[in-house]
């Protein structure tokens, strides 16, 4: 009985493929991952624009930059009399990169409102592609 296997050509052959396959296809996919978390952080600040613009509705100003996002959460302990939070279901999310959102207000983008955003990837202001910073509406 003659044993028949693969000759180590054919192997090569084989190895050769998938090395062009996964060539062909990585960057694709790990280009995605940054597009989803611009969508990601996009999103967050958008959801948490709703909520300080709730919180503003009820105490007639934005959380001072001191006061934070947390204040969305819990009752700061002064200059609010009118809290009737929380405004957020779970508490304040990070970034897709795991850092806290940068908020401040007044801002300086929207001196009547407020700015928030996140630093991207580096974590540093300014940057292209995935280290760009991300400004929320």
């Amino acid at each position: 009985m003659k044993r028949r296997g693969f000759t180590l050509l054919e192997l090569v052959v084989v190895i050769i493929v998938l090395g062009l396959l996964v060539a062909l296809v990585a960057p694709q996919i790990f280009g995605r991952v940054g597009e989803a978390r611009d969508v990601a952080a996009k999103t967050q600040m958008s959801l948490l624009g709703t909520a300080l613009d709730n919180y503003r509705l009820d105490n007639g100003s934005y959380p001072s930059t001191a006061q934070g996002l947390a204040a969305l959460r819990t009752k700061p302990a002064s200059g609010v009399t009118n809290w009737r939070g929380p405004y957020l279901r779970k508490e304040v999310p990070m970034d897709p990169w795991g850092r806290p959102f940068v908020y401040a207000s007044p801002g300086a983008r929207n001196p009547n409102g407020f700015d928030i955003l996140t630093l991207g990837r580096d974590g540093k202001d300014g940057g292209a592609g995935e280290d760009a910073d991300i400004i929320g509406q």
